[in-house]
């Protein structure tokens, strides 16, 4: 199998080039076609000779995803599939991504995994199986698809990238960064780190990684529960990550990088959404500097959980906002297409491991 040349970093594409006896400016060409100008075969290289873009084919691959079906939600959201490559590992290939219009941004939700090993409680993409952690290329294809379609139908720019699809980030951490890297890269999208956020379940040794790597996105943790009986619960996680563990790694990241960390509350009905609950969090909160998003629970098949009710929902986040913590009540878009936070699983209104085209 031909290594693929999106898995080489830009020195050893300078090296590859030099290889070959091309003159080093050629790499830089290379490297923008590959990046910038995606494209998806050397024969669309035309600034490149043809023997050379012969002697590159002969040895490696170029493969991008496939967008292969959208779903259009009423509120404008989209939910992408795209197909990858796991040969290795079974027959499962799609992964979803999601486009969120709202008139003060452009957000593209991307997935880190096909599947997810984590399998809490409250999320449909939990229960597949892990089959395979995306590489850098594949999550940069997400992106700059979904820019594509945002650029088509919204006639905007991504505004946000956001990791909070299918898997956990910090599980894949190494193509994660790299995937970053190639975002906010040029050749590649030029995207600021401060417009992107890593969500993570809580994986406390990768969290004090990040702080050694001094990273400049944005890092949110997906909580839920600030004691630990309820944490573990609906989080199986938390038992090799409690909380106190947690909040040791998150002021390590702090102390690091000097960013704020979101913590991410889903509020569940008769769950965590009482003012006891509140209470705790706020405890939690004294940790970091941090900011809360509050976040409508999306049902998904068996019904265990349901939404919390609106007025309990207001009394929570007055709790926080009387003791100075910054909150947001977020309200899921894309609920109708199973596109909403926690609803991404292969599958459309029929059930089935497929989308239907738009």
């Amino acid at each position: 199998m031909l290594k693929d040349i999106r898995s080489l970093d830009s020195k050893e594409l300078h090296d590859v080039v030099a290889a070959m006896g091309e003159k080093p400016f050629r790499a830089k060409q290379l490297e923008d076609w590959v990046w910038s100008k995606s494209a998806g075969s050397f024969e669309e290289m035309t600034s490149l000779s043809k023997t050379f873009r012969e002697k590159l084919a002969e040895k490696f691959s170029l493969k991008r995803i496939e967008l292969s079906e959208q779903q259009i939600s009423r509120d404008g959201t989209v939910k992408c599939a795209f197909k990858v490559d796991t040969v290795k590992t079974g027959d499962l290939n799609i992964i979803e991504g999601v486009l969120i219009p709202t008139k003060s941004r452009t957000t593209a939700c991307i997935s880190s995994q096909v599947g997810c090993s984590l399998a809490c409680d409250f999320c449909a993409t939990g229960r597949l199986k892990l089959m395979k952690n995306l590489t850098a290329a594949e999550m940069y294809d997400q992106v700059e698809m979904i820019a594509t379609i945002a650029r088509e139908r919204e006639r905007s720019n991504l505004s946000n990238i956001v990791y909070m699809g299918m898997g956990e980030p910090l599980l894949n951490y190494k193509h994660v960064l790299e995937s970053v890297k190639r975002i906010c890269g040029t050749p590649g999208l030029g995207m600021s780190p401060r417009r992107i956020t890593i969500s993570t379940a809580g994986i406390a040794k990768a969290i004090k990684r990040l702080g050694d790597d001094e990273v400049r996105f944005n890092l949110a943790l997906s909580l839920h529960a600030a004691n630990d009986k309820k944490r573990s619960e609906i989080m199986a996680i938390n038992d090799s990550n409690n909380l106190e563990s947690l909040a040791e790694a998150l002021i390590y990241f702090h102390e690091k990088t000097g960013s704020r960390v979101t913590f991410e509350y889903i509020i569940f009905r008769d769950f965590n959404d009482c003012i006891e609950d509140a209470q705790e969090l706020a405890v939690f909160c004294k940790n970091v500097p941090c900011k809360i998003n509050i976040i409508e629970y999306n049902p998904i098949d068996d019904g265990r959980f349901k939404q919390a009710d609106p007025a309990k929902v207001d009394a929570f986040k007055d709790f926080l906002e009387e003791r100075n913590l910054i909150v947001n009540v977020r309200r899921s878009r894309g609920k109708d297409i199973d596109a909403a936070c926690g609803q991404l699983a292969n599958k459309n209104a029929s059930g089935k491991d497929s989308l239907r085209k738009s």
